[in-house]
C-alpha cells in the first residue's frame, strides 16, 4: 500500500465517523514537513536545525459550527478519537453561534501539485552550505567597526494530503528556499544595519537551492558592509514633504500591511479585532472605493511562479485563482474562503484558506499579492525624471493602526535624488501616511524588467498564532508629496 493509499484509508475512516455523528461536512489533512535551518554569527555556527514532522488534522461542521482536532498519530484509533472530539466541540459551539456556517459550493477536486525546482537543497551537503555562509560572514567582518554579522539560509519541504466528505482527494508538495545576511556597524554615536537581499532573514521563493546560488551572498557582502559603515556618518534624512521612491523590498511590505491584511474578509468582519485589529475596507466600499491612483493594480495570484503561497488548491480544496484586489485604483475584491465567501454574497471562494502545518485549522491568509508593473522603465529612468525625491529601501521598523489606515515605516537606508541620480546618503529615513491617500499619490511604477518577487516567510495571524508565507512582487514606484519625519 502506498503512503497516499494508507492516508486515504485513514481519512475515510474519519470521514465516515464524522457523517455518522451528524457532520454536514468534514475534511482530513495529513501534513509532512521537512526543514533545515543554518546560520552563522561573527565567524561561529549559531544555528543548525533539521526537523521532520508528520501529523493529521480533522475538521468537521456540525450544527453550523466548526470542530477541529489534530495529533502526530496516524493510526485509525487516533483518527476516530480526533473525529469524535471535533464533533463534540462543534456541537458545543453550535449552541452559542448566532449565525451557522454556510459554505460556498465546490465540486469535488482530484489531483496533484508539485512546485518546480532545479536543485534540491536537502541534497546539498551541510558542509557546502556552511562554507558559503562562513565565506559571506568573513567578508562582512572585514572592518573593526562591524560589531554584528549574521548569514543564514532556510529550507522547507511540505507534503499535504487532503480528503473531504465531498469527494476531494488532493496531494501537494511544495519546496521553498531562502537566504540572506545582515551586518551592523557601530561608531560616531550611531548603530546602523544593512541587510541583503531583504531584512528579517533574506528573500524566500518557492524554488530550490538554485535560488541561494543566484543571490551570490559573498558577492554582495563588502558592498553592504561598506554601506553600514557609511551610514554612521551620513546626514540624517530630512523631514518635510518630498516625492518618495520605494525600492522593491520596502514596497513589498507596504503592500503586505496596507493592502493584504485589510482585505482579509474575516478581519473586515471583526474576527481579528481582539488581536490584530479590523479594517477600513468595509463591505460597502467594494467596487466603488478609490484605493489608489489609476495606475495602481494589485493582483492576488495563487499560481504565481515561485510565490511562497503558490499552490494547486487551498486547505478548503478550492483551486488556485488569480483576481484583482485593486484594479485601476478601484477596490474590487477581498480575500475569502468558502465560509466567508457566503458572508460576502459571492458564489464561490477565492481560495485563500490555509493552515500552518497539521496542528491548526485553516483560516483566511494573504495569498501572493503583487503590484503590477507600470511603464516608467528602469529604476535609473525613474531617477532621471525625479527631482526633490528621496529613494528609500529595506525596512527596519514599522507601525500601522488597528484599522490598517495610518502607518509609519522606517527604512535602513535612503539616498537623495539629485540631477536624476542617487546622490547624498541618508540615515534613519522614516515616512508616514494614510493608506488610500498614499496609494493615490502613486504616479509612476517601473517596468516589467524591474518586477521582482519578495517573499514573506513569517506572517503571523490567529489565536493560537499561526505563521503563513506569501510573496509580494513589485517594481520600484514613486509616490508624490509624502511626509518624512
Amino acid at each position: 500500500m502506498t503512503r497516499s493509499s494508507e492516508f486515504e484509508a485513514l481519512a475515510q475512516a474519519g470521514l465516515e465517523r464524522a457523517k455518522a455523528l451528524g457532520a454536514t461536512y468534514a475534511d482530513v489533512r495529513v501534513v509532512e514537513e521537512n526543514r533545515r535551518s543554518l546560520a552563522v554569527r561573527m565567524g561561529r555556527v549559531s544555528k543548525l536545525e533539521q526537523s521532520q514532522s508528520l501529523g493529521l488534522a480533522v475538521r468537521v461542521l456540525v450544527g453550523g459550527a466548526w470542530g477541529h482536532g489534530a495529533a502526530p498519530d496516524l493510526t485509525e484509533g487516533a483518527v476516530l478519537a480526533l473525529t469524535e472530539g471535533a464533533c463534540k466541540s462543534a456541537k458545543a459551539g453550535a449552541v452559542y453561534r448566532k449565525k451557522p456556517v454556510c459554505l460556498a459550493p465546490l465540486a469535488s477536486q482530484v489531483g496533484e501539485f508539485r512546485s518546480s525546482f532545479e536543485e534540491d537543497p536537502f541534497e546539498v551537503s551541510i558542509e557546502e552550505q556552511f562554507a558559503l555562509l562562513m565565506e559571506t560572514d568573513g567578508l562582512l567582518r572585514g572592518d573593526p567597526r562591524i560589531r554584528v554579522s549574521t548569514a543564514q539560509m532556510d529550507f522547507l519541504r511540505e507534503g499535504n494530503w487532503f480528503f473531504s466528505s465531498e469527494g476531494s482527494r488532493l496531494f501537494q508538495e511544495t519546496l521553498r528556499s531562502g537566504a540572506g545576511f545582515s551586518v551592523t556597524a557601530v561608531g560616531n554615536g550611531e548603530v546602523q544595519t544593512r541587510s541583503y537581499p531583504a531584512s528579517f532573514g533574506g528573500n524566500y521563493v518557492q524554488k530550490g537551492y538554485e535560488h541561494v546560488r543566484s543571490l551570490d551572498l559573498p558577492g554582495h557582502a563588502q558592498e553592504y558592509r561598506d554601506q553600514a559603515i557609511a551610514l554612521l556618518t551620513a546626514d540624517p534624512c530630512p523631514s518635510g514633504t518630498f516625492d518618495l521612491i520605494l525600492g522593491g523590498g520596502q514596497l513589498a511590505l507596504q503592500i503586505h500591511e496596507s493592502v493584504g491584511h485589510p482585505n482579509e474578509f474575516d478581519r473586515v468582519l471583526g474576527f481579528e479585532a481582539d488581536l490584530a485589529g479590523r479594517s477600513f475596507v468595509t463591505p460597502e466600499k467594494r467596487g466603488n472605493f478609490r484605493y489608489g491612483s489609476e495606475i495602481v493594480n494589485l493582483v492576488a495570484d495563487s499560481g504565481l511562479d515561485g510565490g511562497l503561497a503558490t499552490m494547486g488548491w487551498d486547505d478548503d480544496g478550492v483551486p488556485a485563482q488569480r483576481w484583482h484586489v485593486v484594479e485601476a485604483g478601484i477596490h474590487r475584491n477581498y480575500l475569502t474562503n468558502r465560509e466567508f465567501a457566503t458572508r460576502l454574497g459571492d458564489p464561490q471562494s477565492f481560495g485563500a484558506n490555509r493552515a500552518w502545518g497539521w496542528r491548526y485549522p485553516p483560516q483566511i491568509r494573504i495569498p501572493n499579492l503583487s503590484l503590477m508593473a507600470g511603464d516608467a522603465g528602469s529604476l535609473e529612468d525613474l531617477f532621471a525624471e525625479s527631482e526633490n525625491a528621496i529613494f528609500f529601501d529595506t525596512v527596519k521598523t514599522w507601525s500601522i493602526d488597528q484599522m490598517r489606515l495610518n502607518f509609519q515605516f522606517t527604512c535602513e537606508i535612503a539616498w537623495e535624488i539629485k540631477g536624476g541620480k542617487k546622490a547624498r546618503l541618508l540615515r534613519n529615513p522614516t515616512y508616514q501616511g494614510m493608506t488610500p491617500t498614499f496609494w493615490g499619490s502613486c504616479d509612476a511604477i517601473c517596468g516589467q524588467d524591474e518586477w521582482k518577487l519578495w517573499g514573506v516567510p513569517n506572517c503571523g495571524k490567529g489565536q493560537p498564532m499561526q505563521i503563513a508565507e506569501m510573496t509580494h512582487a513589485c517594481s520600484p514606484a514613486r509616490f508624490r508629496g509624502i511626509t518624512l519625519l
